[in-house]
């Protein structure tokens, strides 16, 4: 067996520091903490959203070394414009003002060529598409291999986003879902369980889409799992964006660790569980309205089952890669705390009931996800 690297994609919505609502200051942030982290701060599609982006590391302490080095630059960048960096997978207010696509060709011709999810009628950019995921990469893989662990992989990824669901409020309101983001991103298209496809069929596939329109690139692929096209890698797509810092980092070795486990399967040449699509779609539905609070589908086969068991199954899974790469104890510990204390929905709503008021679970996440 072999460590995986492992790199992370986070992207966090700014809000302004008086009225913890979401506002279009990515420019300037980025202005400034580009300076000491160029390119691994970057935009995203709303001028009210940045992205950092990890190093590709095997070191699980230095994966979280730099998550930290890097959303306080970004914290710190945004204090100097009046707003903070929260990581939750949906904005918990309404914006401030009518957000703006950020100025770049591609995402203007995104915006002009998906106008229906981004604009209402009145031509104001549509609110519910801010979200934010935190994305896993593990490699190295070229792109069949990574296609064929994907398969392997994609029972489990419902699991991994009921761990990691952080948007129950949206907008000022509770949406009576652990991941809202979830339901929201999903009107993209793609964006879902990723087909069972061999390295010719996915190239055919995608140069289809393509060509038909439903697509304007390759880097449009948004299923939940693929080969990444920028670097050699696999990138696992189902996760909220997290404040706590050490469910980002959980997340992301137990995705290495079962990657690293499955990957002795594809080796071997041995095929791929046959999970129907509808079963996975049903599964992705109840972790994204349950999380790890309620039932979720076995990924063997497809009963009910509680979502913390369903987690156990996968820790059982991915012991030999967490093993390998000596991570079993930490990792089990963070699953302890989380099963005992809630995930990122939890807390949320642990705040608000506390105080009764949005700005409060906005100024929990902004601490948390800045350490400030």
């Amino acid at each position: 067996m072999k460590i995986l690297t492992m790199g992370v994609e986070e992207e966090f919505v700014l809000v302004d520091r008086a009225t913890r609502a979401p506002v279009n200051r990515a420019p300037e942030v980025i202005r400034r903490a580009g300076r000491e982290l160029g390119p691994q701060l970057q935009t995203e599609f709303f001028n009210a959203q940045v992205e950092i982006c990890t190093q590709a590391t095997a070191s699980r302490r230095d994966l979280r070394d730099e998550l930290s080095r890097l959303r306080a630059a970004v914290g710190a960048a945004a204090r100097d414009v009046h707003c903070v960096p929260i990581a939750s997978g949906t904005p918990v207010l309404p914006p401030g003002e009518p957000l703006t696509v950020t100025d770049t060709e591609r995402y203007r011709l995104m915006a002009r060529h998906f106008a229906s999810l981004v604009t209402r009628p009145d031509g104001v950019a549509r609110d519910d598409g801010l979200v934010c995921g935190c994305h896993v990469h593990v490699g190295t893989l070229d792109r069949g291999r990574a296609l064929a662990l994907a398969q392997h992989m994609r029972p489990w990824l419902p699991v991994l986003q009921a761990l990691a669901a952080n948007s129950p409020y949206a907008r000022g309101h509770d949406t009576g879902y652990q991941s809202r983001r979830a339901v929201e991103h999903a009107r993209w298209p793609t964006v879902g369980p990723t087909p069972v496809l061999d390295e010719p069929r996915y190239l055919a596939h995608v140069a289809r889409l393509v060509e038909d329109g439903t697509l304007l690139d390759d880097r449009m692929v948004y299923w939940h799992a693929r080969p990444s096209e920028h670097v050699p890698t696999l990138e696992i797509r189902v996760a909220d964006t997290n404040a706590d810092l050490d469910t980002v980092v959980l997340l992301a070795i137990l995705v290495r660790g079962l990657a690293a486990t499955l990957l002795a399967r594809v080796d071997a040449d041995v095929p791929p569980p046959p999970v129907p699509g509808p079963t996975l779609l049903r599964a992705h539905r109840l972790a994204a309205l349950q999380g790890i609070t309620g039932n979720g589908l076995d990924p063997v086969d497809g009963r009910e089952r509680p979502a913390a068991e369903l987690l156990d199954d996968l820790f059982a899974l991915a012991r030999p890669g967490l093993d390998f790469a000596g991570d079993t104890d930490w990792a089990w510990e963070q699953w302890e705390r989380i099963r005992a204390d809630g995930g990122g929905a939890a807390r949320q709503r642990a705040v608000f009931h506390r105080h009764r008021r949005f700005g409060a679970v906005v100024d929990a996440l902004a601490a948390a996800t800045t350490g400030s």
